[in-house]
Order: structure tokens, then sequence, then C-alpha cells
């Protein structure tokens, strides 16, 4: 009985010594009622605990004015009511449930102190709304603040389940060994998060930067600002980082990979997205163990014709920089533009789904210099799907996939090895190319087609409506032909009132031989193509080119588009019959 009273007690010791390790903000002063500036308050709870060795200092729920600059010691954690990241919805005035910190101090000064630093090892902020009252999304470019959350020679610090609604910068860590930093979301206008000379394993999980707090718009001045200026994620100097599962809308660029003084990056990036971003990745400069990026997805921004997936600047070193299992799509010029000298450029597994977005013969993969393995990957619509420059040292290009078969622009000749690439599964025979039919916007009517828009409904012919593509500046048809035999080309076209100019027309060379015509309307259009030499001859699309956008003021098509065709027909003098399915006949 006595040594069951003894452990009884011991356990009643311990919890009161555990009760004393927690402190409450409302003791020292705070009022949640938006108004009364709570900072001194604050930072009395902060330095008692510090005091103390360390502890827990719990903020209730409500609204609390910050007009000054917060320091959470070592051992401290700031701690709000929320478990899990809080979230605001795609307003201007979201609302804002429970332990919320109004941000004042620093307004126009970037470089001033941080609202919240933390000032110690195994210092933490967790379970707050951080909001910027005085941010308007009209103020463009945003006005500076300094970094919300701060951190510079600490061990051990943290983030966690917080959403910092707003701010310019929303985290700048500095000499960080071992911080974690977890379940934060926001839409931080000039800088996201930039780490620099963390070494020894940081980590970044489940972050999500995102327009909370911000009516989206790709043409909205201020989201036209960010989406061009701002980033989500820079890394300088880190060694072994991890970043997990994080996710960011709406930057100029979604994750950097920079230089400082002190160095640039490697690390292991598991699960990451970038949308709408002008630069999903960008590699200024990696160390030479490399960056590992798995699962990744990355999407252009809105409404570009610029965007890439991921640049290699020709400043990045000989640190490796490895793709597997991503995926590229939505409206970007090319996915992967490496430019570095010295860089390792290896993509195995990945879908490339869409590029070329504004059809001037971009590929999807174009790598200057350097060298790359480019292995088992899949490529959706597109032309060309990789182009190797004449700077490249070593290329080896071994086991893709490609709709309509696999095609490599080599100018680094036997540099480049090109090993069981899916090849065009369609091989016109010589009967075949006497007479053949191409259904344009049909899968395998690529190889036929040169600087066209992706394959849409041809709903321009309300009876039969099928597929189609539209044509665009540049325009052209790659057609096979047999030697010395002059042909017939038929089109099965729609003018749009739009396009229609004296001068539309398909041409060889300067020579028009067949004129589309003057109506708006569907129309089968017929020319004749001299005899010639060649085995394959180019044919031109002139017309005038309009873009939806210009007619329509709710169209985000910022295309530019001709006309639209839904079929070609080749047919040489003297040959009949049912003309061979050049898209997949066998």
């Amino acid at each position: 009985m006595r040594t069951r009273l003894v452990w009884v007690g011991l356990l009643l010791i311990g919890s009161l010594t555990a009760a004393a390790k927690e402190w409450n903000v409302a003791d020292t002063g705070a009022v949640g009622d938006g108004r009364a500036d709570c900072t001194a308050a604050f930072q009395r709870a902060l330095d008692a605990a510090g005091n103390e060795g360390g502890g827990i200092v719990n903020v209730p729920t409500g609204d609390y004015c910050i007009r000054g600059t917060l320091k959470i010691p070592g051992g401290v954690t700031l701690q709000g009511t929320f478990r899990v990241a809080p979230s605001c919805d795609h307003e201007t005035r979201p609302r804002m449930d429970g332990s919320v910190l109004m941000a004042y101090a620093g307004r126009g000064a970037q470089e001033g102190a941080p609202l919240i630093t933390l000032a110690g090892s195994n210092a933490t902020l967790a379970g707050f709304i951080v909001t910027y009252p005085e941010w308007k999304q009209s103020d463009v470019p945003p006005v500076p603040y300094p970094p919300t959350v701060y951190a510079d020679y600490t061990v051990n610090t943290g983030i966690l389940d917080c959403c910092l609604v707003n701010p310019y910068e929303a985290i700048h860590f500095q000499n960080a060994a071992r911080f974690l930093i977890r379940n934060v979301h926001g839409y931080p206008s000039f800088r996201g998060m930039y780490i620099d000379n963390c070494c020894d394993i940081g980590r970044v999980e489940n972050c999500h930067f995102w327009p909370f707090g911000v009516l989206y718009k790709p043409d909205d001045p201020y989201c036209l600002w960010v989406n061009t200026q701002g980033v989500a994620f820079e890394f300088a100097r880190t060694d072994w980082q991890y970043v997990i599962n994080t996710f960011c809308f709406g930057y100029g660029v979604g994750y950097k990979f920079s230089e400082s003084k002190n160095g640039s990056c490697n690390g292991n990036f598991v699960g990451i997205g970038a949308d709408s971003c002008r630069r999903p990745v960008l590699v200024e400069q990696s160390q030479f163990p490399g960056l590992l990026i798995t699962n990744g997805e990355f999407v252009g921004r809105w409404a570009s014709t610029d965007s890439v997936g991921i640049e290699i600047a020709e400043s990045a070193g000989d640190g490796k920089v490895s793709l597997s299992n991503c995926s590229f799509w939505g409206p970007i010029d090319r996915c992967i533009w490496s430019k570095s000298t010295k860089t390792q450029l290896t993509a195995i597994g990945t879908h490339f789904m869409s590029w070329d977005v504004d059809n001037t013969g971009a590929a999807a993969i174009q790598v200057d210099a350097g060298k790359a393995i480019i292995q088992g990957n899949t490529f959706g619509e597109g032309e060309t799907h990789v182009r190797v420059g004449r700077s490249v040292v070593s290329a080896i290009l071994m086991g893709n996939q490609a709709a309509g078969g696999f095609v490599c622009e080599n100018l680094a000749g036997d540099r480049t090895q090109l090993i069981g690439n899916e090849c065009n599964p369609i091989t016109l025979s010589k009967k075949a190319r006497a007479h053949y039919r191409v259904a344009v916007g049909k899968e395998g009517d690529r190889p036929f087609l040169t600087k066209w828009c992706g394959r849409e409904k041809g709903v321009e012919w309300p009876n039969e409506p099928g597929a189609k593509r539209w044509s665009s500046c540049g325009s052209a048809l790659r057609l096979p032909v047999l030697p010395r035999k002059a042909y017939t080309i038929t089109m099965e076209i729609f003018m749009p009132k739009q396009a229609v100019d004296p001068d539309d027309g398909l041409y060889l060379g300067d020579k028009c031989i067949a004129a589309f015509p003057d109506q708006e309307g569907p129309a089968t259009v017929t020319g004749t193509i001299p005899r010639g030499k060649a085995e394959e001859i180019l044919l031109d699309l002139r017309t005038k080119t309009w873009c939806p956008k210009n007619l329509d003021v709710n169209s985000n098509d910022t295309r530019r588009l001709g006309i639209a065709v839904r079929a070609i027909t080749v047919r040489a003098k003297g040959a009949d019959g049912r003309p061979f399915d050049a898209n997949g006949d066998r």
C-alpha cells in the first residue's frame, strides 16, 4: 500500500510540474478583440516560459492585434487552437476562426525586424492564422513587409499547422539545422519560404501555397505580379533537404534552387507540385549530389505561352537533376529546358502530356549542352519530343514511347544514342503513298502536321462533328508523295469570317495551289500538287489569324488561330480505290 501511495504521489507531482509548464496569454493581459495591442502581453508570457526553461504558451480563440514583433525563446512553443493547418476561401475578406494574429509592424520595410523570431533552439510556432489587415489586393506591386517567421543560428525549430494569409515573405530560415516546417498554408506574394545554410536534414512537409484570401484571376494585376515575380519555395545552401507533399499555385517560380555565399542545395523532393507557374522549377545552381525529384506534377502559368516546366540555367554547375515518375501538362512551351554545360539531367518514367502551347515547334525536352539520359518516358501531343543541341557532350535516349512515334531532333551527331524508342506505327507503302487520307484531329495525324493547335471536337460540322485542329501561325502540311507523280489534294475545312483574306490558301513555296473561300462556313478545297523529285513535300497554310479572347471578353483563349481542318486526302494521278487510312489503317 505504501509503495502504491508513493507512486500516486509521484504521478501527482509530475502532473503539477507539467501543468506549471503551460502559460496562457490571457493571464498576461492579451485580449482577442482585434483592437487592443497584445504585443507586450504575448511577450510577457513567452519570456516567462523561457525563464522557466521552456514550455507551452497557449493562445485561446480570438483576434489578437500584434503591432510590434515577438521573439519565441528556446524550448518554448507559442500554440494556437489549430491541430491541422487552417484555411480560408478565395475571398478578399475571408472568414478566419480560431487563434488569429493580426500583424501590423514593418509595413514598407522588407529588411525590418521579423514579426515572429524563433529565437532559440526548439522554439516552435503552432496552430495559428496570421493575417495582415492593411494588405490590399489593389497594391501592385505588393507592399513589402519583413518575414512573418524567422530563425537564425538555431537547432530543431519548427512551424506547425499555420495559415499565413498574404504575407510578403512568409518564412526565412538561416543557419537553422534540423528544422521542421509542416502543414503551413498561405499565399505569400514575394516569397513563401527561403532556406539558406540550413544543414543536417531540414524537413518541409505538407505545405500549400496558393491563393488563400485572394480572388485569383490570371490577368488581375496583383495575381499577375505574383504569377510572374513571386517565388513559392526557394532553397539556397541546404544539405540533405527533405521536401515531401508540397504544392504551390500561381507563382513566377514554384521551386527555386539558387546559390548564396554559403553555397547551394542538394536534397530529396517527393510528391511536389506546381500549378499555374511560369517556371514550376528553376535550377540556378545545385550541389554535386544533386536534386532528386520524384512524383512531381508541373503545370505552366494559365494563359501564358512562355512557361517552362523545369529550367536548368546556364549558371547551374555539375550537380545532377534527376526526375522520376513526374508529369507535365497545361500551357507549357517546353517541359524541360537544360542550358547548363555541366549539369547531368536524367528523366525516367515521366509523362510529358502537352507542350509547344504557342505552336512554335518547341520540343518537350530541350537539352542545349551537358549530359542527359532520357529513358522510359511517355509523350502526348507535340511534334518534337527531344531536341539535342550541338553542345551536348552525351545524350542517351532509350525506351521512350510517343503516339505517332518518338521524334528526336539530334544536332549532336554520334554523341547521341537512340535505342529502342517507339517508331511511327504507320508506314506508308508505295501503294498507300499514291492515295491516302489523314483524319485531322484524330490520333496519328501528327506526323503530317507542323505547328498546329491541339485536337478538338469538330463542332463546326453539326451533322457529323468528328474531330479537327485549328491552324495557327506558320502551320504546314508534311506529306509523303511518290516522286514524279502529280497529286490532287482535297481538304475539308471550316473558314471563320475573321480569318478571311484575299491571300488565304495552300501554298507550295510561293505558288498558291488551292485558294480558301472568301466566306464563313464549311468548305471543301481542292488543289493540284505538281510532279517533283522529292518523297515528301511541305505545303504552307496562309490565313489571317485571330484570337478568341479578342472576340469574347469571357474567353481565356489567347491562341492565334486560322482555319479549322478535319480531313486531308492526297491522291496521285491515276490512283483509284479507297484511300489508305494514314492515321492507323494496317
